[in-house]
């Protein structure tokens, strides 16, 4: 019996890469019952990083080790986002080498599970679950040392910046970042200014796209973009911008006054 169970469990750590969460429901779906991951966790083989949880013993898993399961183990669509995407792709004037704070993006319906939510992963999380876009859309697979995950493309990514500004993300940051993307697909650009429905990112990334001049705009059909009706006020005390009906810092456009 011994014999077997540890065949099995080197099975599956030549499966599986280092680095990834192993969850326990996934562990049961493959033919390994609880008895046999608990026995695994007895004798040293795996250990648990929260209910339903485990890696590899002596590993300490990183974020992306635990995004790996919940898209691979899980079939999520939960990926890194935002200001931690643009980071990893080298595109975020704001790199942290440390990696204070990761943000991850999750469908409408999707939530992390708890063994996620408390672990310690030497970061803080910062989790986003909506559907201004769709869950599919504008991702890249994006590879770690020992695996790959999808994470956001960076054309996706800066919209889930403006999603969240200027609450959680600062406008001049977003507009700066975005001075950085004069490489973005014009294609993907249309299709995701297609399906967002978000009126706010819509105005603000093309009213940005066009102060900067992007050289990928041109190629845009904007009559295919739904911009909505009404006005959206985003600042207080800031100027207003009647081309794209929103209200802006007064810092984007001091200079041209």
């Amino acid at each position: 019996m011994t014999t077997n169970n540890a065949t099995k469990i080197n099975q599956l750590l030549q499966l599986t890469p280092s680095g990834v969460v192993l969850q326990s429901a996934w562990l049961t779906e493959k033919g390994y019952s609880l008895d046999l991951q608990k026995y695994y966790r007895e004798s040293g083989w795996l250990q648990s990083v929260g209910h339903g949880a485990m890696v590899r013993a002596s590993e300490n898993p990183g974020y992306a080790g635990a995004v790996y399961a919940l898209q691979n183990q899980s079939k999520l669509f939960i990926h890194p986002g935002g200001r931690t995407a643009l980071s990893l792709v080298g595109k975020s004037h704001y790199l942290e080498l440390n990696a204070s704070q990761i943000w991850l993006f999750g469908g409408e319906n999707e939530t992390l599970p708890s063994w996620f939510r408390h672990y310690d992963w030497g970061s803080t999380i910062q989790y986003k679950s909506s559907s201004f876009l769709p869950d599919n859309l504008g991702l890249l697979d994006f590879t770690f040392p020992s695996f790959m995950i999808q994470i956001s493309s960076s054309a996706r990514a800066i919209m889930e910046c403006l999603y969240l500004a200027p609450e959680k993300f600062d406008l001049m940051e977003c507009y700066e970042i975005m001075e950085n993307l004069n490489d973005l697909r014009p294609l993907l650009v249309q299709e995701l200014l297609e399906n967002c429905t978000s009126i706010k990112v819509k105005r603000l990334f093309l009213y940005m796209a066009e102060k900067q001049n992007q050289p990928w705009l041109k190629f845009l059909n904007l009559d295919k973009v739904d911009l909505g009706r009404g006005k959206r006020s985003l600042v207080s005390g800031g100027i207003y911008i009647p081309k794209y009906k929103i209200t802006v810092p007064s810092s984007f456009v001091r200079n041209e006054q």
